[in-house]
């Protein structure tokens, strides 16, 4: 009898644990009007310019990804722009290429990491857009 009620109580920790969905920040594809309105309310926000081919962006994402599951990142705001795509948009915003990630502090940038994967680089940037 208490070996079959660890085995249930510990199956319904284990399914609880797949139910309860990860923190994580919020995404979107980018428009001027997503920027300024997050912008306006003194969000912290990343932009990143990618490409469905690049493999830098693909590197980039894994990392923003892992580390943005932090609850720390929940109000982050992460703004897509595709660089195939949305040209005027990155060019705009003073990019010279894909897999370039820019952070905010509302209406402020922190920094930028250009075609870089190295995930401290990365990882500072994210610190500095919440911080």
């Amino acid at each position: 009898m208490f070996r079959s009620l660890t085995v249930l109580t510990l199956a319904a920790a284990a399914a609880a644990s797949f139910a309860t969905p990860a923190a994580a920040a919020e995404r979107q594809p980018y428009t001027p009007a997503a920027l300024a309105a997050a912008q306006a309310k003194g969000r912290p926000i990343l932009v990143e310019v990618k490409a469905w081919w690049c493999l830098v962006c693909a590197s980039q994402g894994r990392t923003i990804k892992a580390t943005t599951a932090a609850p720390q990142y929940n109000n982050l705001l992460i703004l897509t722009i595709n660089y195939d795509k949305q040209k005027e948009y990155w060019k705009a915003l003073g990019a010279t290429k894909q897999s370039t990630l820019i952070g905010y502090k509302g209406a402020t940038e922190v920094g930028r990491v250009v075609y870089m994967t190295d995930k401290a680089a990365i990882n500072g940037l994210l610190a500095k857009t919440i911080g």
